[in-house]
Order: C-alpha cells, then sequence, then structure tokens
C-alpha cells in the first residue's frame, strides 16, 4: 500500500480555500467600490450628466441677444447697472462696476461664471449674488451680465 503524505492532502485543500477566499474578496472589494459610488451621487444630490456641455465655460454663454452667462435667478438675485473697469478696489475685486452717484456707488466685482475682461468698457447690467465687503462699497459676485452699449 503507498503511503500518502499527509501535508500535500493540507495544501491542496488549502489551495482551494485560498482561491475562493480571492474571489470573495475581490467580489467584496468591487462591491464597495459600487457602492461609494452611489453614495457619493446620493449625498452630493447631483445626477449624472447626459450631456457632453459643461454648465461653466471659460466665455461668456449667451442665453440671449448681448446677455450672457447663467440663467440661475435663485442664486444670482441682484442687479445693478454702470461702466466695467478693470481691477477692483484695494485689492477686492477683479473688476469695478462705476455707477452713477460717485465713488460710494461703485461695485467691486468677481465672477464664477463669466470672463468679465470680456466686458471692459461697455455699460452693463450686471445680475449678482451680494458678497460680504471689507474695502469696497458693494461685492458682487457676477452671474449674468446684459450689455447696453
Amino acid at each position: 500500500m503507498e503511503k500518502i503524505d499527509p501535508l500535500i492532502t493540507v495544501t491542496v485543500e488549502e489551495e482551494k480555500m485560498t482561491k475562493q477566499t480571492k474571489l470573495i474578496i475581490g467580489g467584496v472589494f468591487v462591491l464597495m467600490i459600487v457602492l461609494g459610488v452611489l453614495t457619493g451621487y446620493m449625498i452630493s444630490g447631483k445626477k449624472p450628466s447626459t450631456s457632453s456641455s459643461s454648465t461653466a465655460s471659460a466665455g461668456p454663454t449667451a442665453t440671449g441677444k448681448n446677455v450672457f452667462g447663467s440663467a440661475d435667478s435663485k442664486t444670482f438675485t441682484d442687479s445693478a447697472t454702470g461702466t466695467v473697469e478693470k481691477d477692483g478696489i484695494s485689492g477686492e475685486g477683479t473688476h469695478k462696476l462705476v455707477r452713477d452717484g460717485g465713488p460710494s456707488q461703485t461695485a467691486c466685482l468677481v465672477s464664477s461664471v463669466l470672463d468679465l475682461d470680456q466686458f471692459v468698457g461697455k455699460k452693463v447690467k450686471v445680475t449678482s449674488k451680494t458678497m460680504d465687503a471689507k474695502k469696497c462699497p458693494w461685492f458682487m459676485d457676477v452671474g449674468r451680465i446684459e450689455v447696453l452699449e
């Protein structure tokens, strides 16, 4: 009778167990990744985009004749009219809106949506969100611009 080595038998069984364990662990990792991605979408409250275009662009987005930027009237609730000039006041804002009434009526501008350089020297109506100002009479995040002249 041939003698069977017990170490060889154990090794074959351990090898089968190791393959099954690897498959289970791999499946658990894949499941965790899928659940993590789904949880991220649920927490952000956003749905996956079905179009290839982005909502923010490098330049203005035309929303009507001479109107550029976002149509979001819930975020951008304030408006003012004046002429756009480069540079803010004392480092606050990238641009300023010079309005009738003198320096106390000047608004400092930034924009999370538009490139304001394209409107320098033009008379415009800006629709914006007011932000906390430290040095400017009025500090605005511009969401939409209507070119008047």
